[in-house]
């Protein structure tokens, strides 16, 4: 007997079971308790050991780092343009920063990021194949890092994204 009502009747079927499924699978009376992820805790461990090294206040200011076709500009601004001591030490650190970074001299992200951050190898073997200049800014301060050679262009950019995923709510693009 060829009934052609037949599978329209078993995919209502199937339907109902799916929903009655995913509907009950969703009221739960006591969900499970959020725990902090891998992540959220490594950014709590870079905000402390970014503590010791960076002069400012990490919840008074904020990290910029955008990437450009020849490298990249970092900015640190006080979120309180009036903020005038977050605002001095961001510049007194970032001048110091950027000499060092013109040797090659890398220590303090790796102390603050560990000695594996991505692109950190290159960017302290850069042997001067990357300029980096320094200006204030009326909230802050940047450093513009530019490069032709498209590797350490690249290790930048993988420096720069291991910025903002460390540094979490303290970091934009």
């Amino acid at each position: 007997m060829n009934r052609p009502d037949r599978p329209r009747a078993h995919r209502a079927l199937l339907l109902a079971a799916v929903a009655a499924t995913a509907l009950s699978g969703g009221c739960a009376d006591d969900p499970a308790p959020s725990t902090p992820t891998a992540s959220s805790s490594r950014q709590a461990d870079v905000a402390e050991r970014g503590a010791s090294v960076m002069p400012f206040d990490l919840d008074r200011t904020t990290h910029r780092f955008t990437k450009t076709d020849t490298g990249g500009v970092q900015t640190v601004v006080a979120d309180d343009r009036q903020d005038t001591t977050q605002i001095t030490l961001v510049q007194q650190h970032l001048t110091a920063e950027v000499e060092r970074f013109r040797r090659g001299d890398f220590g303090d992200p790796a102390r603050i990021h560990g000695t594996e951050m991505p692109g950190l190898a290159a960017l302290q073997a850069h042997d001067g194949r990357i300029t980096i200049e320094y200006a204030t800014t009326p909230d802050g301060a940047q450093a513009t890092y530019t490069t032709d050679d498209a590797a350490l262009r690249d290790a930048l950019h993988h420096w720069f994204d291991a910025q903002v995923s460390d540094h979490g709510e303290h970091a934009t693009r």
